[in-house]
């Protein structure tokens, strides 16, 4: 029935830091929808950003959000990016299991403590981070 996410809403404290976040960091899209409510576009998804309080249907707080993210980027790049980028990891690389497979994944909060992890499939790491990881 059903076959893959449209968007994900996650509740903030700032959209301009949010989105700031989220384009500098994870190379999202931002994009303005819908009486200027603000979003971050990857791929054919989006993540849907709302003021607490904003939405009155959804009753999700600040830092509520656990996302796993998968990336083109090898691990070694995604971990140097994150280091430039100041984003203090909080665990990983580690081996966990992603919807299609082994996965390898390290973990960061964004500015509102929702939990990320940006993860790469181990059957597309390269021998040298199998072999390191």
């Amino acid at each position: 029935m059903i076959s893959h996410f449209d968007h994900i809403v996650l509740t903030v404290a700032n959209i301009d830091k949010a989105v700031s976040f989220y384009e500098t960091v994870l190379k999202m899209e931002p994009i303005t929808f819908a009486n200027g409510r603000k979003a971050m576009r990857f791929g054919q998804q989006k993540i849907n950003l709302q003021l607490l309080g904003q939405e009155l249907r959804n009753h999700a707080m600040e830092g509520s959000g656990d996302l796993c993210l998968i990336t083109s980027w090898s691990m070694a790049e995604v971990i140097d990016h994150l280091k430039n980028c100041k984003v203090t990891i909080l665990e990983g690389p580690v081996s966990k299991s992603g919807a299609l497979g082994p996965i390898q994944s390290v973990y960061f909060n964004d500015p509102d403590n929702n939990l990320i992890e940006v993860s790469v499939y181990e059957d597309e790491l390269s021998n040298d981070e199998q072999e390191t990881d």
